[in-house]
């Protein structure tokens, strides 16, 4: 069943990507190609894109850097979700959260659940707002991203996805901030 409303007109998103890896660059990240593809085939605008390595302050200061910049609505990053000692991309998003998504984390693992079973209880996918800006931690796989995408991204950042979706109230994301 589509819950998308084509009586109403698609809004593209602007969003960055961010790989995060020790070990690759752009010529094989395949991550960071699955994510980068499936933006611009929904035809949302690919603001901005960068690897870099598992460092903690490194990670939060350039999320912290794309929340500043008006040309970016969505960071998505990849890679650092899992729980050995490098994974500090989780704790690195929930260094600049104003405000966790937590079911984004929750249905995540749902999805993961129907394709991996229980290894989806490694995953540390996480969600969150700052800034007006939404943020979201992959895992570093493609697999991982593709269901992230397709199965939760795809529908919240389309404006026509019915009942709710993430674009319509990213006026309001800031809302507390206006004088009374």
């Amino acid at each position: 069943m589509s819950r998308i409303d084509e009586t109403l007109e698609f809004i593209p998103v602007r969003i960055a990507v961010l790989t995060v890896s020790d070990s690759r660059s752009l010529a094989d990240d395949r991550s960071g190609d699955t994510l980068a593809a499936r933006i611009t085939q929904a035809g949302h605008i690919m603001a901005d894109r960068k690897i870099i390595r598992d460092e903690r302050t490194l990670i939060a200061d350039q999320l912290r850097d794309w929340i500043a910049q008006e040309n970016i609505d969505v960071i998505i990053s990849t890679g650092g979700t899992g729980l050995t000692g490098r994974d500090v991309t989780v704790e690195a998003h929930r260094d600049v959260y104003e405000k966790e998504i937590e079911a984004f984390g929750t249905v995540f693992t749902l999805v993961s659940m129907q394709k991996i079973g229980t290894s989806a209880v490694q995953s540390r996918a996480t969600g969150g707002v700052a800034g007006g800006t939404y943020l979201f931690a992959l895992p570093g796989s493609p697999g991982a991203c593709k269901d992230a995408w397709d199965e939760i991204l795809k529908f919240q950042l389309d404006y026509r996805h019915r009942p709710c979706n993430f674009v319509e109230i990213m006026p309001r994301l800031e809302e507390h901030k206006r004088r009374k």
